[in-house]
């Protein structure tokens, strides 16, 4: 005796099921999500498959006959595989699919590294993570652009996040960091008038530290002399102050732990403060490890306490 035409799908046998479960086709229709003349042409192939009649139709629904409860049995084991391998699969891609993490070079250099070990310490299995470092200005453009999950970045002052949205993450303040050797280094707050007139290692004119510290001024009506150096990462500018023996304008947060020894200064009468935020675009479109990463380094940041004080 020849065999069936062709295998029995998944889709007809889910039918099948769901049809002997809930005694109804139309229910049966609701729980698979097709219109009950769809259900009704899936059962109609399986029986054609199948050589023989599986339900028995009635105004009151329908039951299983002698051949679907057989079929029905078996059917069930292949479907609880089927849900397994479903399983399998979406976590398979998951674990494919990297989180894409922009972040400004203070928070990327200063902040990620100790949470990010911590967070693939303790996953069961590894996550990539794709991490784009850039100045504020750009992680704002590569999360809305979708070219990053989310981002870190310093707040704009005054600026609109747009179709951003934007969550607190850590708070900074911009100081003025003196080379052991220095005539800073012994005193406490800068005067002004000195702050102004003498040239510095500073940042990059895209960077926020240097946008926060010319902004303040700028309201003010003052302005700072030319730099003595412009450099594109806080540990390049740092090692620029240390071999000049020169002031430099830096992040807070890029002088916690600072092994150099630099001493932190602040202006008479100014402060320089700032903070960073989670950027983020279209949060559902976020991927379950995305939302895991983001959701760590809250917490991680939450718990740490920055306890370093002005010298």
């Amino acid at each position: 005796m020849s065999g069936p035409v062709r295998t029995p799908e998944i889709a007809e046998l889910r039918a099948l099921c769901a049809a002997i479960d809930l005694g109804s086709l139309g229910r049966a229709a609701r729980l698979v999500r097709v219109s009950q003349p769809a259900l009704s042409k899936r059962l109609h192939t399986l029986e054609a498959l199948a050589g023989a009649r599986l339900l028995d139709r009635s105004p009151r629904g329908v039951t299983p006959t002698p051949a679907g409860r057989r079929l029905y049995a078996e059917a069930r084991k292949l479907l609880a595989q089927a849900e397994a391998v479903d399983g399998l699969m979406a976590g398979l891609h998951e674990e494919e699919t990297p989180v894409r993490l922009a972040a400004s070079h203070t928070i990327a250099e200063f902040v990620l590294p100790a949470p990010l070990v911590d967070f693939e310490a303790r996953r069961d299995r590894h996550l990539s993570v794709e991490l784009v470092i850039a100045n504020s200005l750009v992680v704002h453009e590569v999360v809305r652009d979708g070219r990053a999950d989310f981002g870190i970045a310093a707040k704009e002052r005054g600026a609109s996040a747009g179709l951003l949205r934007e969550i607190p993450f850590v708070d900074d303040e911009v100081v003025v960091a003196v080379p052991p050797d220095h005539p800073w280094a012994d005193g406490g707050d800068i005067a002004l008038a000195d702050f102004l007139s003498t040239p510095m290692v500073m940042r990059d004119p895209g960077a926020s530290t240097r946008r926060v510290v010319e902004g303040t001024l700028a309201e003010r009506g003052l302005s700072l002399a030319p730099p003595l150096a412009e450099v594109g990462s806080t540990s390049a500018a740092k090692a620029a102050a240390l071999a000049e023996c020169v002031p430099l304008v830096l992040s807070r947060l890029g002088l916690s732990g600072d092994g150099e020894k630099l001493a932190t200064r602040r202006v008479a009468g100014l402060r320089f403060e700032r903070s960073f935020v989670i950027v983020l675009g279209a949060e559902e479109t976020m991927g379950s490890g995305s939302h895991a990463l983001l959701d760590h380094l809250r917490a991680s940041v939450a718990a740490s306490v920055i306890t370093d004080g002005c010298d």
